[in-house]
């Protein structure tokens, strides 16, 4: 005999209230929970084990849409599928064909936007951030910006390194550098899948020559030290922030975004200390300065310049006066020198020439330049039994110094202080 379908009607199932799970034939069933939510379910027999299969709610199926779903399932059966498995593979499939059509709306440039607003937070300094955005807009997004993540190739990345990669090679490097990070994170964000064409060991080392055969190590343009007493006076005679900040930056042969980014509560004037924090500095510890006379005197004209009386306006502010006390420009002292017809030098090349000045007329310690310089210790061994931070040793380098720095002697016969240990 066949077992009956059809077994409940349209208006049995909307006044039906009673919990418990009603057939309808056919494997098709009607549930009705505790609080009355009533949805469809579909029973069959599968290798001797019973199972049961969610065909929707009754807000959503109505009666007719549920014995249609039940009878394709029935069908399914038939043919030796697994309902169950049919529709887990169905919306598999739905999902990838989505990923698939989602990624190829992530382009490479939103994805690098995407990258950098992720790590932000991370990096040390807003400066890494500018040069992230800086060298891919100028590099990358002109040739694969448009183009989705996904599709980015090892063609698309030769074309826009090869015309650099011989000219600029530092900057080509970190220009490869950036494209295989953002797609990796393009992969992992599921973007993108396969190899990263951007990779260079074992991949773009077969196809671009190595650094080392293109190009020397680009340094930054140091100023021989006897030069500096002059620039030093030249300085003096300028006016304006960006000349005390120079001032400021070369005689306590700090990276040019200590000093733009320092703060007048960074500052013990009584104690003569100017206390670096470690998020601003290369190392990521703090770096105290014990400032000079001569240092002094540059932050006592900087105060005639502050603009905010809060311990974290900057000693250095840049932009029009009254609008707020952000901190001058990172290229803002290399552009005075420019104007000064220094072509030949930059800001962090000062840093060199207090070295070499260090290294060849004074009798300082290596160890004491390198603190001074805030330099980490590479050696391990060497930075355990080095812990202390030689603070009155450093007080003494950057005294002589700064008496260095304030003689101008045009003929180059400067007097230079040899101190027996530092």
């Amino acid at each position: 005999m066949a077992r009956k379908v059809d077994r409940l009607s349209p208006a049995a199932v909307r006044n039906m209230t009673k919990p418990g799970v009603f057939g309808d034939g056919g494997g098709l069933y009607l549930s009705i929970g505790p609080t009355g939510s009533k949805s469809w379910l579909f029973r069959f027999m599968l290798n001797g084990k019973a199972r049961e299969m969610g065909l929707g709610p009754l807000n959503a199926i109505g009666l007719a849409d549920a014995r249609q779903r039940a009878a394709e399932a029935r069908k399914q059966r038939l043919d030796g599928i697994d309902p169950l498995d049919h529709r887990k593979a169905e919306r598999a499939r739905k999902a990838a064909e989505a990923a698939t059509a989602a990624a190829a709306l992530v382009t490479f440039q939103t994805a690098a936007e995407r990258y950098i607003v992720a790590n932000r937070a991370a990096w040390r300094n807003e400066k890494h951030a500018w040069q992230w955005t800086a060298t891919l807009e100028a590099h990358v997004y002109p040739v694969i910006g448009k183009v989705p993540v996904s599709a980015v190739t090892t063609g698309h990345v030769t074309k826009l390194l090869t015309p650099i990669w011989t000219t600029k090679a530092e900057t080509a490097a970190r220009v490869r550098g950036r494209i295989e990070t953002v797609l990796d994170f393009a992969k992992v964000h599921g973007w993108r899948t396969g190899e990263n064409p951007a990779r260079w060991k074992g991949h773009l080392d077969n196809v671009l020559p190595s650094r080392a055969k293109v190009a020397k190590v680009e340094h930054h343009a140091a100023l021989p030290w006897e030069e500096v007493g002059a620039v030093m006076a030249e300085l003096n005679e300028q006016d304006g922030i960006a000349a005390l900040a120079a001032r400021f930056t070369i005689l306590t042969a700090a990276r040019t975004n200590e000093v733009v980014g320092a703060t007048w509560g960074e500052i013990d004037m009584k104690g003569a200390v100017w206390t670096v924090p470690g998020d601003r500095m290369k190392a990521g510890a703090e770096h105290k300065v014990p400032l000079s006379d001569a240092t002094l005197a540059v932050l006592r004209l900087a105060a005639e310049h502050r603009r905010s009386d809060k311990p974290d306006a900057a000693i250095f502010p840049g932009g029009t006066k009254g609008k707020g006390a952000g901190g001058l420009s990172n290229v803002a002292m290399l552009a005075l020198l420019r104007r000064m017809g220094r072509d030949n030098v930059t800001m962090h090349g000062f840093r060199s020439s207090f070295r070499d000045w260090a290294s060849e007329t004074t009798r300082h310690e290596h160890a004491v330049v390198e603190k001074a310089l805030a330099h980490a210790i590479e050696s391990k061994v060497e930075a355990a039994y080095r812990r202390g931070d030689l603070f009155e040793k450093r007080r003494a380098l950057m005294n002589d110094w700064a008496k260095f720095c304030v003689r101008t002697a045009p003929t180059g016969d400067t007097v230079v202080p040899m101190r027996a240990g530092g």
